[in-house]
């Protein structure tokens, strides 16, 4: 099997993509990738290989991303906001041959030092040239070749996640996880999507979401994908509108600023029949917002990069606001509590996964793969309850991570970069309210003595290593940050702190 074949079996001339005001249909799709697939070839890239994709919604990700899971090569999608040392530290940690890079990449790419990163070969430039590598262009004149037969149990993506397992680190997604993710999601749809469908493609490709929700369920129905690179809620409405687009899956934020547009009619939404919000929690009140305004039923789902992604789902449940609804078909869950034990129906415990969805491991990783993954249960790290009805609701996650508009934050990860400023003795990052994004980080700083240092550089600081969603965007300097008998940094008192600070306490 390989994943890749989701594009076989629709008709030619049926619309697969629009992007950047351009239209591809399903058979030049296949054409262009096939295409690609053979320009790869000519590489002498070897299946298993890793090849890197940073690029935005558009087409060249998806067809870079088809020809390389075609090829047996293994895509490893990359944040295209990423600045150059997080492109390059993940580069390095997939020991990657390879890197397609997007237009908007491009200014980016040039302070990425890939003769540092050892097995790297090639830079393939999607809309420009680069000037030690290939054109994309260049390498789709070569003569297509068919797709790789691969084993199922293959690698298809190395997608980085900080999820359950602490720092990011990139997770394994085989081709048979991806392909029953797909199935399990048309198999728990209320009305299933199919050609006529046009799909609003805002959610990010290099998150797992987009790239399998989104995207690799909208190839295997035949469906029309919009891709949209940016989003702005006038603009969004618009392209709704133009498109007569019937599906659209975003986060939270992006539900909660199309509940705050003001002069809006129920006519605004009129042709989606199957709204979905997922990546993180979605407040009840921009649920009931949308139903109240816009007769628009926002169905939320749960999951997990190690899921592929998803796990459960309130479409055609009549689960109430607030719940994830059930298990999607051939998954299942337990609740246990701190020994193990299942937990009685109502009681709050910890929520762990089984299916063929569930991911092979983290790349060149048993340890951490050993701590998720225990007797073939995925410990999400999630605490959850089940009310009498089944309905699952999340009732808190790893106590540590952060969620910024659905992208997960571990504040080790900040914490590294912190300390690498050479004016923050010590530092701590917690996750605090936000109400546009769910929550925003929020960093302790302990100056060095006699090291003058103001707000703005360290935010700067961070922002030229992090990406922009993981950057603090309020940092407090305190005299001490509080620490355990073994030195570990006691964020506990700190979201406390936030806690006390933020109900008026």
């Amino acid at each position: 099997m390989n994943l890749a074949n989701i594009l076989e079996g629709h008709p030619d001339d049926s619309v697969a993509l629009i992007s950047r005001g351009r239209t591809t249909t399903y058979g030049e799709l296949r054409d262009q990738v096939g295409r690609l697939r053979g320009g790869l070839a000519g590489l002498d890239l070897q299946p298993g290989e890793r090849v890197a994709i940073a690029a935005g919604n558009n087409w060249y990700f998806v067809v870079s991303y088809l020809a390389i899971i075609g090829s047996g090569l293994i895509a490893v999608p990359l944040n295209p906001a990423n600045p150059a040392t997080a492109l390059e530290h993940e580069l390095r940690d997939v020991s990657a041959a390879a890197a397609i890079i997007g237009p908007t990449v491009r200014p980016t790419w040039e302070d990425v030092d890939v003769l540092s990163i050892d097995g790297f070969r090639h830079v393939i430039g999607a809309g420009f040239e680069p000037d030690d590598g290939h054109h994309l262009d260049e390498l789709m004149e070569s003569e297509p070749v068919p797709v790789v037969d691969a084993e199922p149990s293959h690698e298809a993506i190395l997608i980085f996640t900080s999820g359950t397992a602490g720092s990011p680190r990139p997770a394994v997604l085989t081709h048979a996880n991806l392909a029953a993710n797909i199935q399990q999601v048309l198999a728990s749809q209320a009305e299933r999507q199919h050609a006529d469908d046009v799909v609003f493609g805002l959610l990010p490709m290099f998150h797992i979401f987009g790239l399998n929700v989104m995207l690799g369920l909208s190839l295997a129905s035949g469906s029309q994908v919009l891709l949209i690179e940016r989003f702005d809620p006038a603009s969004a409405l618009e392209a709704i509108e133009r498109h007569s687009v019937s599906i659209i899956a975003g986060p939270p934020t992006m539900w909660a600023a199309f509940a705050g547009l003001p002069g809006l009619g129920p006519e605004a939404f009129a042709t989606i029949r199957t709204a979905v919000s997922g990546a993180a929690k979605l407040p009840v009140e921009v649920a009931q917002a949308m139903e109240d305004r816009f007769a628009v039923h926002v169905d939320e789902g749960y999951g997990l990069t190690e899921a592929s992604p998803v796990v459960t789902s309130s479409a055609g449940t009549g689960a109430p606001f607030g719940s994830v609804g059930v298990p999607v078909p051939g998954v299942e869950l337990r609740i246990v509590d701190e020994s193990g034990a299942d937990v009685l129906i109502g009681d709050v415990g910890n929520l762990l996964v089984k299916g063929p969805n569930v991911f092979a491991g983290y790349w060149h990783d048993d340890e951490a793969t050993a701590r998720v993954i225990v007797d073939g249960w995925l410990h999400t790290g999630d605490t959850a309850v089940v009310d009498d009805q089944g309905f699952l609701y999340i009732v808190d996650r790893a106590k540590d991570l952060i969620i910024v508009s659905g992208f997960n934050v571990f504040p080790a990860e900040v914490e590294d970069v912190l300390m690498r400023h050479p004016a923050v003795e010590a530092c701590a990052v917690v996750g605090v309210p936000h109400p546009y994004t769910g929550e925003s980080v929020r960093a302790y700083v302990k100056p060095r003595d006699g090291s003058p240092v103001e707000e703005d550089e360290i935010i700067g600081f961070c922002a030229a290593n992090l990406a922009r969603y993981k950057c603090p965007n309020k940092v407090w300097f305190v005299d001490d940050v509080p620490r355990g008998i073994t030195g570990k940094v006691l964020r506990r008192f700190l979201r406390d702190a936030v806690e006390a600070d933020t109900s008026g306490s």
